[in-house]
C-alpha cells in the first residue's frame, strides 16, 4: 500500500485561501492514517483481476477513503460520540473547532465524488463506481445506520435491529469497496457474490470493533474506547462472552467462503483478511 499511500500524498485536498487553518484541517485525518482497509479491498479485486489498471484504480479508492474518513469526523463530533482521539490523533473539533469538524467533513464527502470523477475509466464504468459509492455511503445506506445508531441511543434494540444498523452503517460501504473492484476488473458475475461477501465481513468488523472496544485502551485502539456503554452496541446486546461467540462462527464462516474463491482473488484477499478476520481473537 506504499504506492497508495504516496498517491493520497499527491492529492490532498487544496484549499489556499485567507483561512488560518481550513486547508490543514482538510488534510489533517487523511495525514493521520489508518487502517485503509476499504481502499485495500478494492485494490486487491482489481490486483486479482486486471493489474495493469492498479495505478487508474488509485483514484477510486481514494475516493472510498475520502468518504469513510469525512465518516469518522462526523461520527466524533460531540453530538454524536464526543470522542476526542482518532487515528491516534486528536480529533478535529478538538484541534481546531466544531466548525471546522462539520465543514471538513463535508468537504471530503463531496470532494470524494470529484476525485472518482477524474478517475481514467470510460464514463460508463465512472456512472456504475459513482453510483455504488453514493448508494452505500449516503441516505440509504451510511447515513441511514448513523441516523438509526444516534435515534435509539439508550433504547434498547433487537439482534435483528442491531444487524440491520451496522449492515448499513458500516458494511455497506465495505459491500461497495468490493464490489467496485469488480466494476473497474470488469468482472461483473462477481460483483454481487463479492458485495454480499462484503456485507457479512462489514458485520463482523463491527462486531470486532464492539468487542475490542470493552478490551482495549484508547493506545492500543488509536481512537476512544469504552464508548459504547450508552449505545447498542453487539456486547451491550449479547454480552461480551456470546459476542466473542458469535465473531467466531461468522469468522469460520468467512474463512471458508475465502478459501472457495477463484485462486487469484482468494490469494490476494487472504493476506489482507487474516488479521482482520481474527483480530478480535487477539485480544479477547
Amino acid at each position: 500500500m506504499q504506492a497508495f499511500e504516496a498517491f493520497i500524498s499527491e492529492h490532498l485536498p487544496k484549499a489556499s485561501s485567507f483561512h488560518p487553518h481550513y486547508e490543514a484541517a482538510l488534510q489533517a485525518m487523511l495525514l493521520a492514517g489508518g487502517k485503509r482497509f476499504r481502499p485495500a479491498l478494492l485494490l486487491s479485486v482489481v490486483r486479482a483481476y486486471a493489474p495493469l489498471m492498479l495505478e487508474s484504480a488509485y483514484h477510486a479508492a481514494y475516493a472510498v477513503e475520502l468518504l469513510h474518513t469525512y465518516s469518522l469526523i462526523h461520527d466524533d463530533l460531540p453530538v454524536m460520540d464526543n470522542a476526542p482521539l482518532r487515528r491516534s490523533q486528536p480529533t478535529l473539533h478538538v484541534r481546531y473547532n466544531e466548525v471546522t469538524a462539520v465543514l471538513v467533513g463535508d468537504a471530503l464527502n463531496t470532494h470524494a465524488f470529484e476525485v472518482l470523477a477524474h478517475a481514467p475509466f470510460s464514463d460508463r464504468v465512472l456512472v456504475r463506481l459513482i453510483r455504488a459509492l453514493a448508494q452505500n455511503g449516503g441516505a440509504s445506506g451510511m447515513v441511514l445506520g448513523q441516523a438509526i445508531d444516534c435515534h435509539f441511543e439508550g433504547q434498547a434494540l433487537t439482534l435483528e435491529q442491531m444487524k440491520a444498523l451496522h449492515v448499513n452503517k458500516t458494511a455497506k460501504l465495505i459491500a461497495a469497496s468490493l464490489k467496485m473492484g469488480a466494476v473497474i476488473a470488469g468482472i461483473r458475475v462477481l460483483e454481487g457474490p463479492l458485495y454480499d461477501f462484503g456485507i457479512d465481513l462489514g458485520l463482523l468488523f463491527q462486531i470486532q470493533d464492539d468487542i475490542l472496544d470493552v478490551t482495549q485502551t484508547p493506545q492500543v485502539a488509536g481512537k476512544t474506547t469504552q464508548n459504547d456503554g450508552n449505545k447498542n452496541s453487539f456486547v451491550t446486546v449479547l454480552g461480551l462472552e456470546r459476542v466473542i461467540e458469535e465473531a467466531d462462527a461468522l469468522a469460520c464462516e468467512l474463512h471458508g467462503r475465502l478459501e472457495n474463491m477463484d485462486e487469484r482473488l482468494r490469494f490476494e484477499l487472504s493476506s489482507l483478511l487474516h488479521h482482520y478476520i481474527n483480530r478480535h481473537k487477539e485480544h479477547s
